[in-house]
This record gives C-alpha cells, sequence and structure tokens, in this order.
C-alpha cells in the first residue's frame, strides 16, 4: 500500500511537470536539467549557483545539474573550447559558434523546440550567457542591491529565450569603491558583516571592514551587470583588501579581476598598508629599498592572480608624490619608478612583461607630469581621468591611440574634494556620461572602464548606463540618435517599476536629473571645501522669481513622486523609495532648506516663517534617510547619512541677516538652446538631456551653427555663449568664434586648468559661459557660431 502511494503521487507530479508541447524550459514546483561540465572553471559554477537560485525565486522550481549533455537535457552550457562541449556539438551536427577566440563572448541558440545552448567564448563569457538567462526570467541585477524583488512567474517557454550572441565592447569593465566612510564601511561594520575577520595584528586600527560576505555581493552584482574588475575600497576607515580573510577568494570564485586605483601601485593600499608593512617614509627617492621590498612582499602574495596593476606612484593617499620638488623631478622619479615595477613583474608574475595587465592614471597632478614627457611603456594602459565632476580632461592623440597597451577611461559619479563634494546622491546627468564615454570610445579608449561609485547606493541606475555602455556601446534595443539615453532609461525604469509606473516615471526623471545638473543638491549652499573664502553658508546668484521656479519644480516633483508610489507594485516599493523617491525627495527638501534660508535672510518681514520652513525641510531629510535606513527590518542601516564628511550644507542652516537685496537677473532678450538654429554645418550631434537646457548640441571641428534675432532695438548686443564645461578633445585647446552678421568673429578658448577659479565655477554652474559684444547695426541678424576645435557643446545661447 505504501509503495502504491508513491507511485501514485510520483506520476501527478510528472503529470503536473509534463511541458505542454515539450516546450516548457521552466515550471512551478517541477524540475530542469542543466549541464554543465565540471572541469569549466569556478566562475561558471559561480554563475549556475546564481541562476538555480533565480529560477528558485521566480518559478519555485529547480534547476538540477545533469553529468553528461544529452537531447532531453533543457539547458546545454559550455565554453566552446571545453572538449565535451566540442564533442557535443560535434555529435548533434552544429556548428562551433563564431565566438571562438573572442573575448568574454557568449552565445544563445535554441537546439530544436526542446533545448537551449549556451556557449562562452571563455569561463566569464559563459557566466554571462548563463546569468542572461536570468535577465529573460525577469530578474534585475539589482534584485538584491536596490531590492527590486523578481515577480513570480508559473512558467517559461523555450520559444521565449532570444537567441543571439554578444560581447563586450570595453575589455575591462568595472567600479572603485571609494570614499566609504559614511556608507559601505559602516553597513558592512554595523550591519551586514560585522563578522569579518583578519589574520593581520592591526585590532583598533581601522573603524571597519568590508569582508567577503559584503564582496560576494559587489561581485554578484559585477557579473549580473557583465562587468569584470573591482578597485576595492581603500580609505583609511577600511581594513585593506587583502588583510581581511577570504576577499582574494572570493574575487576568484566570482573570476573578478582585482585592481587598485590611480594611488595604490603594485596591488598595495599605501593609504592604510604602508604604516602596517612598510618601514621609514613613503619615499622613493630616500626610502627606494624598502619601498620596493613593500611591493615586492605583496606580488609574492599574489602569484597568479587576476590582477592589473596600478603602475607609477603617487603619495601615501591622493596627493603628490612624496619627495620631488617640481614637476621635472617628478618626471625623472617616475620613470625610475616604472622601471623598477617592470623589473618586479617580471620577476614575480610573469617572465615577458608585457602580457601582465598594467595601468598608468595620469590622475591630478600626473597628468601635467605625463604631458611634460614622462615616457610610460607602450605596453601599459593609459587610463584617462575626468576631471572628478564628469568631464574628462584628456583624450588620447593619434600616437596614443596606436598604444598597444590602448586607453581607458577612469569616471565618477561621486567625489570628496574641490570645488565641493558630491558623495550624498551621486547625481551625474546620464547624457553628459553618455556623450562623454561615447567620445571615449570613439577615441579609442577601450581597454579599461572604471567607475568611481561611491557607496554603490544610491547611484544604481547610473552604474548600469555606464557598464551597459561597457558591454556595447550602442546600447541595442533603445532607440537610435539624440534619443538613446532616455530609450535606456526608459527601458530602464519599465523593468524595474512596471510599463504603466515607468512611462509616468521617465519625464519626471528627465526633470529630475535635468534640475539637479543645474545645481547638485550638494552645491545648494554655495560653499566650497578646502577654501576658507567660501567656508559659510552664502546666496546662491539667483532672483527671486529664479528660485521660485526651482522651488515649485522641485514641489512639483516631490509631489509627483509621492502620488505614484501607490501605483508601484507590492514587490517593488523598497526598490522605488530606494532609487526614485528618496534622491528625488531628499534633493527636493536640501533646495527648499537652502532657498527658504536666502529668503529668510532677505526678508525680514517674515523671516521666522521663512527660517522655519527651512528647518523643517531639514528634519525632512533627516526623516527620509532614517526610513531610507530602516527599510527592510533595517537592511540597509548605516549605508545612507544625512551628512557625509560632516560638510556644512548639510547642517540647519545658521540663522543671518542681509541688508542687501537679492539679485535682479533680467530675463535675456532673446533665448536658444543648442538645437534651436536656423542654420547648421559640418559634423554635429545632438543628445536629449545634455546641459541646462536638455538640448545642447555637440560641434565637430569647423562645424557651424546660426541662430536669428529679430525686433532688436538696443545699440549693441551682448551675446552669452552657454557651453556644456567639457575639457579639449584634441591638441589642448576648446575654443569658438561667434559673429553677428559680418562683423569681425571674436574667438574664445573654453578649456580650463584644473583648480583655477574659472574652473571651479564652471563645475559649480555647470556651465562655461563666454560673452561677446558687438555693435548694433540692425533690427534683426544672426548669431553665428565655429567650432574652431573639435568637441564645442553648446547648451545655450542668450541675447542681451
Amino acid at each position: 500500500m505504501h509503495k502504491k502511494n508513491i507511485f501514485w503521487l510520483l506520476s501527478i507530479y510528472m503529470l503536473m511537470c509534463a511541458p505542454v508541447s515539450a516546450q516548457v524550459l521552466f515550471e512551478k514546483d517541477c524540475q530542469t536539467e542543466i549541464f554543465v561540465g565540471k572541469e569549466e572553471k569556478e566562475v561558471v559554477h559561480t554563475a549556475l549557483e546564481i541562476l538555480q537560485k533565480d529560477v528558485k525565486n521566480v518559478f519555485d522550481a529547480r534547476l538540477v545539474p545533469a553529468s553528461a549533455p544529452g537531447h532531453d537535457i533543457e539547458i546545454v552550457a559550455g565554453t566552446v573550447d571545453n572538449p565535451e562541449m566540442q564533442a557535443y556539438l560535434k555529435r548533434n551536427e552544429v556548428d562551433l559558434p563564431p565566438i571562438m577566440g573572442q573575448w568574454e563572448a557568449f552565445q544563445i541558440r535554441k537546439l530544436g523546440k526542446k533545448q537551449v545552448l549556451v556557449t562562452g567564448s571563455d569561463a566569464r563569457g559563459l557566466a554571462y550567457g548563463l546569468l542572461e538567462i536570468s535577465r529573460m526570467i525577469g530578474v534585475s541585477p539589482w534584485e538584491w542591491w536596490a531590492d527590486v524583488t523578481p515577480d513570480k512567474r508559473d512558467r517559461f517557454l523555450v520559444s521565449e529565450i532570444k537567441e543571439g550572441q554578444q560581447a563586450p565592447s570595453v575589455q575591462f569593465r568595472g567600479i572603485f569603491l571609494n570614499d566609504e566612510d559614511w556608507g559601505l564601511t559602516p553597513w558592512s561594520t554595523k550591519n551586514f558583516e560585522p563578522e569579518a575577520q583578519t589574520q593581520y595584528p592591526v585590532k583598533g586600527r581601522f573603524k571597519g571592514q568590508v569582508g567577503p560576505k559584503t564582496y560576494a555581493k559587489v561581485f554578484e552584482l559585477l557579473l549580473r551587470l557583465r562587468a569584470n574588475t573591482i578597485w576595492p575600497a581603500m580609505h583609511e576607515v577600511t581594513m585593506p583588501f587583502y588583510f581581511v580573510e577570504g576577499n582574494r577568494k572570493m574575487a576568484e570564485r566570482y573570476g573578478i579581476v582585482v585592481s587598485t586605483s590611480h594611488c595604490e601601485p603594485m596591488m598595495r593600499n599605501s593609504a592604510t598598508e604602508w604604516d602596517l608593512a612598510g618601514k621609514g617614509d613613503y619615499n622613493f627617492l630616500k626610502n627606494r629599498q624598502a619601498v620596493v621590498d613593500y611591493w615586492t612582499d605583496r606580488l609574492k602574495e599574489l602569484g597568479h592572480s587576476d590582477n592589473i596593476f596600478t603602475m607609477g606612484m603617487r603619495g601615501k593617499h591622493d596627493g603628490r608624490m612624496i619627495g620631488v620638488k617640481n614637476t621635472h623631478e617628478y618626471k625623472d622619479a617616475l620613470n625610475a619608478v616604472l622601471q623598477v615595477q617592470d623589473s618586479l613583474l617580471r620577476q614575480y608574475i610573469h617572465p615577458d612583461s608585457k602580457k601582465i595587465p598594467q595601468q598608468f592614471v595620469p590622475y591630478k597632478e600626473v597628468l601635467d607630469v605625463y604631458r611634460a614627457g614622462l615616457e610610460v611603456p607602450d605596453h601599459i594602459t593609459l587610463v584617462w581621468p575626468d576631471d572628478n565632476f564628469g568631464y574628462i580632461r584628456h583624450f588620447p592623440d593619434e600616437k596614443e591611440r596606436k598604444r598597444t597597451g590602448g586607453n581607458g577611461v577612469y569616471y565618477h559619479t561621486s567625489y570628496w574634494g574641490e570645488p565641493h563634494d558630491f558623495l550624498w546622491l551621486g547625481i551625474v546627468q546620464p547624457s553628459l556620461m553618455y556623450q562623454q564615454m561615447k567620445t571615449a570610445y570613439d577615441r579609442n579608449m577601450r581597454k579599461i572602464w572604471v567607475l568611481n561609485v561611491g557607496d554603490i547606493k544610491p547611484s544604481e541606475y547610473l552604474t548600469e548606463l555606464f557598464l551597459d555602455m561597457a558591454w556595447d556601446i550602442n546600447l541595442s534595443g533603445c532607440k537610435d540618435g539624440s534619443e538613446v539615453v532616455f530609450s535606456h532609461l526608459g527601458n530602464w525604469l519599465n523593468q524595474t517599476f512596471g510599463k504603466k509606473t515607468g512611462k509616468e516615471l521617465l519625464p519626471l526623471m528627465k526633470d529630475f536629473y535635468l534640475l539637479s545638473h543645474i545645481r547638485k543638491p550638494e552645491f545648494m549652499g554655495n560653499t566650497r571645501t578646502y577654501d576658507k573664502r567660501h567656508e559659510q553658508i552664502a546666496d546662491l546668484p539667483w532672483s527671486t522669481e529664479e528660485i521660485n521656479e526651482r522651488l515649485e519644480q522641485f514641489k512639483k516633483l516631490s509631489d509627483r513622486v509621492e502620488k505614484l508610489y501607490a501605483t508601484v507594485p507590492s514587490n517593488r516599493k523598497d526598490a522605488y523609495f530606494d532609487m526614485i523617491q528618496y534622491p528625488v525627495q531628499a534633493s527636493n527638501e536640501m533646495n527648499k532648506k537652502m532657498l527658504y534660508a536666502q529668503f529668510a535672510r532677505h526678508t525680514p518681514s517674515d523671516s521666522a516663517s521663512l527660517w522655519k520652513k527651512s528647518d523643517a525641510a531639514y528634519d525632512s531629510i533627516v526623516s527620509l534617510t532614517r526610513r531610507f535606513n530602516s527599510l527592510l527590518d533595517g537592511k540597509w542601516n548605516h549605508i545612507i547619512s544625512t551628512a557625509p564628511r560632516g560638510l556644512i550644507v548639510f547642517d540647519k542652516v545658521k540663522r543671518t541677516a542681509s541688508s542687501t537685496a537679492l539679485v535682479s537677473s533680467p530675463a535675456p532678450l532673446q533665448l536658444w538652446n543648442g538645437t534651436e538654429h536656423d542654420a547648421v554645418t559640418g559634423v554635429h550631434t545632438v543628445i536629449d538631456g545634455l546641459g541646462h537646457s536638455g538640448k545642447a548640441i555637440y560641434l565637430g571641428k569647423g562645424g557651424t551653427v546660426e541662430y536669428e534675432y529679430r525686433n532688436f532695438r538696443k545699440d549693441s548686443l551682448t551675446v552669452e555663449v552657454c557651453l556644456v564645461p567639457t575639457h579639449a578633445v584634441e591638441g589642448g585647446k576648446l575654443r569658438f568664434a561667434v559673429s553677428t552678421d559680418d562683423r569681425e568673429p571674436q574667438v574664445f578658448d573654453c578649456e580650463t586648468a584644473e583648480y583655477s577659479e574659472e574652473w571651479k565655477v564652471n563645475i559649480l554652474r555647470a556651465q562655461a559661459v563666454k560673452t561677446a559684444r558687438f555693435p548694433s547695426g540692425s533690427r534683426k541678424g544672426r548669431i553665428k557660431i565655429t567650432a574652431l576645435d573639435e568637441g564645442v557643446v553648446i547648451d545655450q545661447i542668450r541675447l542681451r
């Protein structure tokens, strides 16, 4: 009787899980078999475990490994050079995929109606292919990091598999965990992973650590985003990556290439490690042998790990090399450093150093040293940084583009430094990121892309846009041309929050990114870091009308975000608050706090009421942040701070009064955005959402654009040309000429030196403004702008 019951139950189970027309791949409460060869590298089996978890979460089904490939196995996966896979393809008369020999490529195809074949050109390519199936069944890369809980499904058909092959546009694609003092490290240490251990005697030396449990989540996110590289957290508050037990093994398990930032040569985090493992001063000129021994110890420890080695040398942290007095000495010292480092790599890593991935990052003062004639060996990748605010400082010339080591980019969505930090909300205009990274790619900067993401949260969308571009520079599946960025954003919103809510959110987020670009929330106090002249909260140069307009614009966004919360599916509400509601509403409150305080300083008759509104906005930021940190029973407690680095802009505004009136800003007689031209010639590109106007135009060298004015009744014309404050693309200059009718053109150069006053002003207002004045000869005419160099990006034209 007992045996009969078992047989009966088994029969019912088999009937329930029988495929409809033999086309079901996954089904609720049923089992799917997958073959992955045991000899495949560890990252492949890690990806398989992730896919198994996703199948269970979506279907309450099991994805079970099979011992051998066969016709009855639903999914067969392997690298193309795997003998077992090659034999299976040959038996089934299937041609070898065309991805053979490519870097990290994969192909997904269907064999008949019952089987899915996933092949990878190498281990990471196969891992990405397996996780592409996770995407197809509706699992977001942010399912854990942003709580994008997948929808439950009853079944998924083989016919729903999207066939195709993919390969990365950029070879090494990754993120830098940075400025983690107020987010990632306290969250990991106090909340998510307090148990992390070290074998080094460093008790009490660090405020916290980021351990293998945390890095496992980071590395899983990277795999899901088809990335492969990490620059680990390295601030003084954080125990060094290689000091924490299990971190290195976790990187190997997920197939992640471990590298380091611009000031961490030879895989050494000198901001923290030198004081523990070094001897004497961190001075290559006066303490050379101790520095070499310090580097050597790490290279011996690493052996054949998967690394990209940072070459050169700066100070212990983010500062100049110790002991050099001028650029010439700096150059000579770096030439010597590079020779020593090459010798060490050949001795301890590989006898042919040209086969070892290496990078040199000309960051801050090092770019000046490089331009002074520093000879960086040809096989080393030059990773060009932005100016920390989203504008790339140097694009390779023709000679640099031909380097065997290639070129790369180090880009920021978060930064600590002059003229002001933006660590809190990590807001960079997506269209700016796209324009800069697309220009970089077109200039052959395709070897290494690394994004400074701060604590990851709340820069989720920008991280995905950056890594999506690194994987597929064309952003396949998005609209072409000027709409590409918002098409990508719209797709992401639809996939994350559902099509109904996503459609409502797209115009809202367009406006949010535009307003936040015009003035970042962290810049609303009109203060500067490391500048005693700008330590205290001060007025922004805005009129009453401009302030009221901005307050109203943000209020509409905040109110709309609040209302849309009710339309978000219940399993995505935490994600919505995390990635949409918090940044939008916190930005709104920061604007209210600062702008009502500005009104209060100038309105004695109503100052009490206005100060109350400012204080209430401060309280709202505290409340919003408390809600964020309490999501999901405190999952994210300590990840978001109301006051990163304790800057004055995050405090309640100190009550002061001003005896002067608010500035008056008369409207221009005529205002055009970059695209509202009456004539255009030469190479030009329009990107929706770029600049203050959201309609900036990029001009190639020699390109012209003309704007017609009418009914002008003044004796002279004042033309303000407002540009996106990018840097030179070719030749170190960024010049344009402006003229009216047949008058002599006036020439301007928009290139700025980092840390110059002009650069700081441009960064804080997100525009470069050049003013030309001409005598007026007629009531109507044309303003003509000619790009004398490549890469002039016109945002607005104002006629006064």
